[in-house]
């Protein structure tokens, strides 16, 4: 294994002089391939605005990220575009599919974005869909489906790409228990078969009990981190809570 991203000394304040809000403030840690990271943390406590800064959906303040040893934070505005279809999948709350396109061009439209030759395309759609379990949805249309299984048509088409880092920000967050489960073994699956490294926000214990690590954030800052080690995920989800209670905020505090 080797780090696939590291953060040196991130820094993200908002606001003037005068009236400045540090929103994250001197966060390093790295994350090596293949590895599945959870990032918690209560309402206000920077993880969101983390996440988008490795995005580069915004941009720091100071410090640096690397992926793959490029420097995140030196990649010029024009390049930024090509940097993400190249380097990052994303999973979201809301499913952002077209309705219009079926199941199967939704995620098509991934590979196609990033020039993958049509004759590519569709074996390794038909490979990521059987692995998600979705095959027999491909040519139905988003409104058709259960919320499960568009989540999972969103999970496809973020890693059939092949990215080396996938980000998912609060993915259960729409799901009920069943579809949430389906879920999170699918993108366990994902991670350990094909290695992709998985970056994963969430205020749901039970959803961080599937990740490997966790970094638990207050304020702006890392307050401890948990690793998951030999851990049952039963075992390891008490961690988790007991983790969250001696930060002060109960489960259903946790945003």
């Amino acid at each position: 294994m080797h780090t696939i991203l590291k953060l040196e000394h991130i820094q993200k304040y908002y606001g003037s002089e005068g009236n400045i809000t540090k929103a994250v403030k001197d966060i390093s840690f790295s994350v090596e391939n293949g590895e599945f990271l959870g990032i918690m943390g209560t309402s206000g406590s920077g993880k969101t605005t983390l996440l988008n800064c490795i995005s580069t959906i915004d941009t720091v303040s100071a410090g640096h990220i690397y992926l793959e040893g490029t420097d995140v934070t030196e990649i010029s505005p024009k390049s930024l575009a090509r940097f993400r279809r190249e380097n990052l999948g994303f999973i979201f709350q809301d499913f952002n599919l077209l309705d219009t396109l079926t199941i199967s061009e939704n995620i098509a439209l991934a590979l196609a974005v990033s020039r993958v030759p049509a004759r590519e395309a569709e074996p390794r759609i038909l490979e990521i869909a059987e692995q998600l379990n979705i095959s027999d949805i491909l040519n139905k249309y988003p409104y058709q489906v259960s919320g499960g299984q568009k989540q999972r048509c969103a999970c496809a088409r973020a890693v059939v790409t092949r990215p080396k880092l996938l980000l998912a920000d609060e993915p259960t967050g729409a799901l009920d228990s069943c579809s949430s489960q389906m879920l999170l073994s699918a993108i366990t699956s994902i991670n350990e078969q094909l290695g992709t490294a998985v970056l994963m926000v969430t205020h749901d214990a039970f959803s961080a009990s599937y990740a490997s690590r966790i970094l638990f954030l207050q304020d702006g800052e890392i307050f401890t981190e948990l690793l998951r080690g030999s851990l049952s995920r039963s075992v390891f989800f008490q961690k988790i809570l007991n983790v969250l209670t001696m930060m002060g905020g109960g489960r259903n505090h946790v945003c």
